[in-house]
């Protein structure tokens, strides 16, 4: 006998509220009563991230969501542009923990207004209107910020550089990277405990290499943090290569994601 059909609806739904997605999907397939209880919009808001409006008001795309649950689901699969299409915001679909995208032309790129060592295109496969692609330079540094205070708060976040690698790319075997909160530790103190990664060679003693996502881009693990109260100012990631000062060139950058562990 299902039990759980005996309970009021609303009270089931208050219930599942107190979960996360993944538990409520888990136990809509257990029970008619929580199947049904489980469309309900008390549930869905509930995963939502509380200032979810405030985020979608600063965007330009239509949502067209008769429900909170295809709403949620919506911004999971499909991220929308904010901030005048300089950072794109989508949820992870297992926690609703808030993803953010910071444009390439967000980034501080060394050289980036150079046309001789860096050009700005669009690129049919990025969210973005403009990417950077790297033509030549010897130097390569690009750092990105956010606020802590737009992350999800008590979780660990992992920050990873976005690219694509052109034919013919050249001198882009690995880089240094770290993250760091701008107002607890410096510049030259993060540069001392960077990591190596890999960019476009085969993994190597204390590297991280590179990965292809779903969507095709690459990405490389800058770092990772933990944003406890959202109260830490600004989060700097960055990645350079400024030791080995051989030329560099076919590299196509997206932007720098900040993505819950």
């Amino acid at each position: 006998m299902d039990y759980f059909g005996l309970i009021p609806e609303d009270c089931l739904s208050e219930i599942l509220s107190f979960t996360s997605p993944e538990d409520t999907a888990r136990l809509s397939t257990s029970s008619r009563g929580f199947n049904s209880a489980a469309e309900s919009d008390v549930v869905w808001e509930k995963f939502l991230p509380s200032d979810y409006q405030n985020i979608i008001s600063k965007s330009k795309s239509l949502l067209a969501s008769p429900s909170m649950k295809q709403l949620y689901f919506s911004l999971c699969d499909s991220p929308i542009l904010t901030d005048g299409g300089k950072m794109s915001f989508s949820l992870d679909k297992k926690t609703g923990k808030k993803c953010f995208m910071v444009s390439a032309r967000e980034l501080a790129i060394s050289w980036s207004d150079t046309p001789h060592y860096w050009a700005w295109s669009s690129h049919p496969d990025s969210r973005f209107s403009e990417v950077a692609n790297l033509r030549f330079v010897c130097w390569l540094d690009m750092r990105g910020k956010i606020e802590t205070r737009l992350l999800s708060k008590r979780t660990n976040y992992v920050v990873y550089l976005v690219f694509k690698l052109k034919s013919g790319h050249y001198g882009l075997e690995t880089a240094n990277t770290f993250v760091r909160f701008v107002d607890r530790e410096s510049d030259n103190e993060a540069e001392e405990r960077a990591s190596v990664v890999s960019i476009s060679r085969q993994e190597g003693p204390g590297e991280n290499r590179s990965k292809r996502r779903d969507d095709e881009w690459m990405e490389i693990e800058m770092g990772k943090i933990f944003n406890d109260a959202g109260e830490d100012g600004d989060v700097e990631a960055r990645l350079m290569e400024v030791r080995r000062l051989s030329a560099k060139g076919g590299f196509i950058v997206q932007g720098i994601e900040f993505r819950p562990e």
